[in-house]
């Protein structure tokens, strides 16, 4: 599996989950509540990005560096975490469901971005072989993540 298509069946799952947590968050009647959803996307979306960077970005940083697509996607990460940061502040449920609904929003954004500009790009620039051997480290990583929990 190249890199690509591990990154992208993974924004496909992370999509479903988006779905369920935006059909919970009316029924959620505390800030707390409301918290704890955003802590599973920010645990979800942390080791993502990290893995986006470690793997991906980093394959490309040379060649694109002059263009700032990488930049902006670095930016989006940031734009995204801060959004959800805001959410732990929220006193109130219409806020933090506001603002968590902003994040997810945010977060659908980005990875269309990435699937329609930046994993092209990576397709275009990287050897058929660093594809798959990139997927192959996402998917040791993912497994020894799993695992170890």
């Amino acid at each position: 599996m190249k890199i690509t298509e591990a990154l992208i069946a993974e924004h496909s799952i992370f999509l479903a989950v988006f779905d369920q947590i935006e059909k919970a968050l009316p029924s959620l009647s505390t800030p707390m509540e409301i918290r704890t959803m955003a802590q599973v996307v920010e645990g979800m979306l942390t080791e993502h990005a990290k893995t986006e960077t470690d793997l991906a970005y980093l394959a490309l940083d040379h060649a694109l560096a002059n263009e700032g697509r990488l930049d902006r996607m670095h930016q989006e990460h940031h734009e995204i975490d801060g959004r959800l940061n805001k959410v732990h502040a929220a006193s109130t449920c219409s806020e933090g469901r506001r603002l968590l609904q902003g994040a997810l929003s945010a977060a659908r954004e980005h990875f269309r971005a990435e699937e329609k500009g930046v994993f092209p790009l990576i397709e275009k620039t990287l050897e058929p072989a660093t594809l798959v051997d990139l997927g192959t480290a996402w998917l040791k990583r993912n497994v020894g993540t799993n695992s170890k929990k």
